[in-house]
């Protein structure tokens, strides 16, 4: 917290959530977190993504940001790599957030060999034409990568303790205003 703490009163936040937090955040496999939604008598159905209540019950679980990773395959973007010991389920990662705020980095290892690619955009129903760009990216190699996406406003949501994203959200897009 250290000086960011004065910011943080005007804003009024509950800081003690915050403080709670330590690292490293506990690391859970998607079959450990079905298996906690389903203690705390949620209906999840395994294979599928998770939604808004539960991703807030796996965070209220442990208090804190929970890692969820190895989620299955067919509920991940086409480009994620399957996990090699595992193959229906992906080497892939979320990161959600307490108090409600839900998922903030989602993330993984990306396919890197061009057929295996051409073979998930086929069994994904998606057009060869609109991935071709993508697909040439590997059509003469690539090697071991990954990546990830950050919620910038939903991270700044959680630790300002906002009502709801779009207070975060620094050039809005609204239905009178498109433009910043």
């Amino acid at each position: 917290m250290g000086a960011r703490r004065r910011e943080l009163a005007v804003l009024e936040r509950d800081t003690a959530p915050l403080e709670r937090i330590r690292t490293p955040f506990p690391r859970v496999s998607y079959d450990e977190a079905v298996e906690i939604l389903r203690q705390r008598g949620l209906p999840f159905v395994r294979g599928g993504d998770f939604g808004s209540p539960d991703e807030t019950a796996l965070a209220e679980h442990f208090d804190q940001p929970v890692i969820v990773h190895r989620f299955p395959a067919a509920s991940k973007a086409f480009y994620m790599k399957a996990d090699p010991e595992r193959p229906e389920a992906s080497l892939s990662v979320d990161v959600l957030a307490p108090e409600g705020y839900g998922e903030i980095i989602g993330g993984g290892q990306r396919e890197d060999d061009y057929d295996v690619l051409c073979e998930r955009v086929r069994a994904h129903d998606l057009s060869q034409d609109t991935f071709s760009w993508y697909l040439d990216l590997r059509r003469y190699g690539s090697v071991p990568h990954g990546g990830f996406g950050m919620g910038v406003e939903r991270v700044v949501a959680w630790m300002c303790g906002l009502a709801h994203v779009r207070e975060a959200i620094p050039y809005p897009r609204m239905l009178h205003r498109l433009t910043p």
